[in-house]
């Protein structure tokens, strides 16, 4: 999501976008007042925000979003460096100062798609009269049966009523399709196996689930795995 006061700044940013592999715009805003119901609609992954718009600053408009769950990656895209200071303190994924280069564009949208979600953010399982909220930081894969979704995480297995489709919609960026009924988070991905049937399957850090990865998304999930740094590993 684009969010700028002046059309052509909007216009210059959403060519630079839809230029790059992988994304694209789902929203472009100039009322800052409309944003937050805006995401509420779309749920962008990564909103590129001005600072100094009509009304509501885009500071202001940051802490607002920052409220929302899940909330959006912020980045800052400004003529003005004086507010940096002002932008990381609310965990901006990045600051970028216009002109804005394509090369330095594909970077920060890098960061914010492997930014950490905060503890916060959790799935809910209903066991009889019990909730359990489950972090999704926690989550190593999400198996469609049925009409529910299997959820595999640290302390075990648990069911959700969210279908795959609706979870990949909301935390898409921290999470790859390799199946159609199954998806893998993407900070846990270890490796892949072909099992004695020949089926390739994923392994995942901490986890005993091994997800089976059909023909179209093998090349996706290799080039995860390419794209992991030698040093990650799950906190």
């Amino acid at each position: 999501m684009i969010v700028d006061d002046e059309p052509p700044a909007r216009d210059r940013l959403a060519r630079l976008v839809d230029g790059l592999a992988g994304t694209s715009v789902c929203a472009s805003i100039a009322e800052a007042e409309t944003v937050v119901d805006a995401c509420r609609s779309h749920q962008p992954d990564v909103v590129l925000l001005d600072v100094e718009m009509p009304g509501i600053d885009g500071i202001d408009l940051a802490r607002r979003l920052r409220r929302l769950s899940p909330p959006p990656a912020v980045v800052f895209v400004t003529a003005f460096e004086q507010y940096a200071v002002d932008a990381f303190e609310l965990a901006a994924v990045d600051y970028l100062v216009k002109p804005v280069r394509a090369e330095r564009l594909a970077r920060a949208l890098e960061r914010a798609r492997n930014r950490p979600l905060g503890p916060g953010v959790t799935l809910r399982s209903r066991l009889g009269e019990r909730v359990l909220a489950i972090p999704v930081s926690e989550i190593r894969a999400l198996i469609a049966e049925d009409k529910y979704t299997v959820v595999h995480f640290d302390q075990g297995e648990a069911l959700v009523d969210d279908s795959l489709v609706t979870l990949e919609q909301r935390f898409g960026r921290h999470f790859i399709r390799v199946h159609r009924k199954a998806l893998v988070a993407r900070r846990y991905l270890r490796g892949l196996y072909r099992d004695a049937d020949g089926q390739e399957r994923v392994e995942l850090d901490g986890c005993n689930c091994r997800p089976p990865v059909s023909r179209r998304n093998l090349t996706l999930v290799r080039q995860a795995l390419d794209d992991k740094p030698e040093t990650e590993l799950p906190e």
